[in-house]
Order: structure tokens, then sequence, then C-alpha cells
């Protein structure tokens, strides 16, 4: 009986032992792998590839060193250099990376073709021949990280090697590498002459654009979105919102010709709203003529800024990135009114008057409760909120929550509404919405409601602002899919609201807070110089010219 006892108890250990090594061993190689790619990563020298491991790569793939098929390893996001863990550190040392500030020899509107061999994009042709690259199974053909041209190995020519790279189809957008350089060499010595001759040597329709992505934005397609941008123009014009302020990226246009910069921002229109805040910053700063204009790739929820603009309700990958570059090329200027909403606390307070720009609406009611209750749970668990579907799966529950509870419920007794200094009489309200453009709530036009009343059409650049109200939460959800209009208040230049003795949920842009009694007063700040794209709008039948949008 003891031997048998002795027997069990020593298979259970050894059972135990097994389960813990068979647990603990994964964790462990994961671990080790972590700290060894950070490592590299970190060790990586400055101005070196940025690279970026893969455990699988989606197409065939060569080592750009040793030649072998590679399944695990590590690729360029600004050259597309491709290296299996072992060949890494001799890629660093073999091959240079697309040098965004430039070489100190050869002129600044001049740059040689720099290629790359193997692993040509599918489906590329031979600059030379016309037949395709990369079709056979190994290492072969080359092409250009400037100006994306592809050429094969018995093609290329050794004067193809030396000559000038005329930087492809979107030279306009690309800032070129000894660009910078040769600026402030000559900012330096301050020849004036020479300076009109570099910039007349970049040509008349030179429009550098300057890439903003903020990679916490929307359904986090930020990080694929720089890796891409940073492949098609050249990496110094290419910004992560995450690492750097945006007034800090835009001071780039101060080493551009006056008023030549485009701006392309990937986000919400939160986003767009902190950059246009940058944007009044350098015109503050004496910085005007270096001021972009700027244009609009919608990754937030809402999007309506965007939508309005013409860029869409969302974008999800299903555009490739040069056809976003050409739309860039393409787009026309507009102004759109800015706002600015002080919020001044009654009664004594040794605060000062919080002061907030707006481009898109203020509201006070359901959906500024709604935008708040998202908005505390995100910061709770972000990492919940990584979907534009979660997203607004979750705003739907905090609707129909409010639509039982009504928390906003008797806003006409709580708020006085002033338009142009005249007092407007409220009907039993729970919300109030001030529209600066037409798009609301994810891409409802809120002023013209079902277009069964002739009312103008919303403009984002009149100087004007429409007031609506909502009867509550439920009234928001038949409104968005035109089953009720909303209550029009009136039109103003100047919009105050007097909140008395409570505490209601305010909103500017997305941005919620809850508010004690206090006077808002909204009034015309300035004017943003956006990018219109005249593509495919939500709406076929509205006026492209006169649409307008919020922010989520």
């Amino acid at each position: 009986m003891e031997a048998a006892a002795a027997a069990g108890d020593e298979r259970g250990l050894s059972l135990a032992v097994w389960t813990v090594c068979a647990v603990a061993l994964p964790v462990l190689i994961t671990l080790w792998c972590s700290v060894r790619r950070s490592r590299r990563r970190y060790l990586s020298p400055a101005g070196k590839h940025c690279w970026q491991d893969t455990d699988l790569f989606g197409r065939p793939t060569y080592c750009s060193v040793c030649g072998l098929h590679i399944l695990r390893g590590a690729y360029c996001l600004c050259c597309g250099l491709c290296a299996d863990e072992p060949c890494v550190w001799t890629a660093n040392r073999r091959f240079s990376c697309k040098d965004g500030l430039g070489c100190r020899d050869g002129a600044a509107g001049r740059s040689h073709h720099h290629w790359v061999r193997g692993n040509v994009p599918l489906c590329s042709q031979c600059a030379v021949c016309g037949q395709q690259c990369g079709s056979q199974p190994k290492l072969c053909d080359y092409r250009c990280i400037w100006c994306q041209r592809t050429v094969h190995d018995d093609c290329i020519q050794s004067h193809l090697k030396t000559e000038d790279c005329d930087l492809g189809e979107f030279r306009n957008l690309i800032i070129p590498p000894n660009y910078i350089l040769a600026v402030k060499q000559m900012k330096k010595s301050k020849p004036p002459d020479c300076m009109k001759e570099l910039v007349s040597a970049m040509g008349s329709n030179w429009t550098p654009l300057i890439v903003l992505a903020n990679t916490r934005s929307g359904n986090n397609m930020g990080d694929v979105l720089v890796s891409e941008f940073k492949g098609l123009l050249n990496p110094v014009q290419v910004f992560d919102l995450s690492k750097t302020s945006p007034y800090k990226a835009l001071q780039l246009c101060t080493l551009l010709p006056a008023n030549s910069a485009k701006v392309l921002v990937c986000g919400g229109d939160g986003t767009v709203g902190w950059v246009l805040d940058a944007v009044d910053e350098m015109k503050i700063k004496g910085q005007e003529s270096s001021a972009p204009q700027v244009a609009v790739l919608p990754l937030g929820t809402g999007n309506d800024l965007a939508n309005t603009l013409g860029w869409g309700a969302g974008y999800a990958g299903e555009v490739p990135v040069e056809q976003i570059l050409r739309n860039v090329m393409e787009a026309d200027s507009v102004k759109l009114d800015r706002w600015k909403v002080q919020v001044t606390n009654k009664g004594y307070s040794l605060r000062k008057p919080k002061v907030l720009s707006m481009n898109n609406y203020f509201s006070i009611g359901p959906d500024a409760l709604m935008a708040l209750n998202f908005h505390t749970h995100r910061e709770k668990t972000p990492s919940l909120f990584s979907s534009r579907l979660v997203n607004k799966a979750v705003y739907l529950f905090y609707g129909t929550k409010d639509c039982l509870i009504q928390e906003c419920k008797d806003l006409d007794k709580k708020v006085e509404l002033e338009l142009d200094g005249e007092r407007i009489c409220l009907p039993n309200l729970e919300g109030i919405v001030v529209l600066n453009i037409g798009y609301w709530g994810g891409g409802c036009r809120l002023w013209e409601g079902m277009g069964d009343e002739p009312y103008p059409l919303s403009r984002h650049d009149d100087g004007l602002l429409e007031v609506v109200g909502v009867y509550g939460s439920f009234h928001c959800a038949q409104i968005q899919v035109k089953l009720a209009n909303p209550v029009r208040l009136g039109q103003a230049h100047t919009v105050r609201l007097i909140l008395k003795n409570s505490r209601m949920p305010m909103q500017v842009d997305g941005e919620p807070w809850a508010q004690g009694p206090c006077v808002v007063t909204i009034t015309h700040k300035t004017h943003a110089v956006m990018l219109y794209h005249s593509g495919e709008q939500t709406d076929d039948d509205d006026d492209p010219s006169s649409e307008s949008d919020q922010d989520t």
C-alpha cells in the first residue's frame, strides 16, 4: 500500500512538473523573443533602417542580404528592405535607408535613384522593357524607393544607377532628400537670391505634403498609414502625433515656400481640431505665411467634419494610399469657420473662464451625456475601444439607457437661450445643439432634417451658427433615421446660453464634461483653410460646397 501511494505521489509530482514546464516554457520563449527584438530596435543606429518585426510575411519574401526565402524576420518601414533575423545587423551596415535630411553633396533640387533589390510590389512593370518584374521565385529586380519605378536585373543600366531621379508621380508632394539641409545652410549665410533659385528649381506646382497621423484614432490604422506614407514620401514629412505634437511637426512648414504646404491629418475630428489649434498658434507667433492647407483622412468614429469636406465618413483601408495622395493633389481650397466657446462659471469663482475652439458643434443634453459616458469608460479601459463598430455600439447602449432614465429632462426650465442678443422661448426640450456644419451624429443632416421644409442649407463658411433642439435620446435616434425633424430655434452670429442652478453634460467637438451653473458664449474666432475633395458624397442630393459635419 505504501509503495503504491509513494508511486502515485511520484507520478503526481512528475505530472505537476511537466505541467509547469509546458506552461512556463512558451511564456519564457515569448519573453526572450520580445527582449531580443526590443534590444535590436533600441540598438539600431540613428538614421538607419526603421525595422518592424514580423512572424509571417504576407507573400513570398527573400532576405536582401543572403537571398534566402524567409518567413520570419524584419522589414524597413521606410524603404521596404527585408532581412531574416541573423542578417538584420548586416543589412544595417551594408544598405542605406531613405536619408530624409539628405547628404552634404548634391544640389537641393536633385536626387539620384536609390535602388533596393528584390521583393518588388506585385504586378510591377519594368520601366525599361515594360514587362512584369518580380515574377521569379528568388531575390531579383530593383525598385527605386523615391520614384517607385521597378527595373529588371537584366534591364538596369549603369546610367540608371547614377542618373537623376524625378521622384515619380508624387514629386509635387515630396520634400527632396537634400532640400532641408540646403535651406538650413542658406538661412545661415542669408543669400536671398540663392533661396529664390532653390524654390524656383522645385517648380511652380510644388506643394509639399506633411502627414500627421494619430495612431490612437478609430480602428488603429494609423501605424499602417505611417509606414505606407514613409515609403512613398520623405520620412521627415511623416509624423506620429502620439510621439510629436502638431505644433512641433508643423515647424517644418517654416522651411518651405510661403503658403505652399499642405497637411494631411489622419485621425478623427478631434485630431483635426488639435491640428487647427496648432495652425492658429503659428499665426499668433507670426508664422501666418507658413500656415498650411489641411486635408483629412478620417479614422475616428463620427468623422462628420471629414464627411463635410468630401473625404468620406471613415477610412478602413479600402482606398490605396496612392489614390489618397492623388486626391490631395486634386483637392480645392475652402474656408471653415472656427468659433470661440467661452464658459464662465456663475457666482464667485477664482477659476478663469474655460475657453475652447469649436469647428463642428456645441451641445448640452442627451448627446453630450452619451459622449461623457463613452469618454469616461474609454479612459478606464482604452484597449476595448479600438474598433469603430465597438464605439458605435457603446454609443447605442448609452443612448438606449438614457431613453429610459431621461437624465436631461426639463432643460427649458434650466437654460436660457439668446441668439444675437434676443431671448428665445424654449419648448419642453432635453437638449440644444449649436452647429457650425450640417452633419451631426455620424452623418445626419440635422438642420435640413427630412427635407420637407424649405430651410436653407447650412454652410461652414458663412459666419452663422444653426441652433436646434431635441426632445430626448429617442428623438435623436428618430432624427438620425429620418423619421423626425429637430426643433429649429434659429441662426445667429453669436449664441449665449445661461445654465441656471443645475449641473448638465456639455461637449464641444466630442470633448465632453459635466458643467455647473455658468454662462456659455459662442463667438466667431477665425477661418481655417481646408482642402475639399469633390468625390462621392454621403448624400448625392446635397450641395457639396455647403456640406458640414461633427466630431466624435
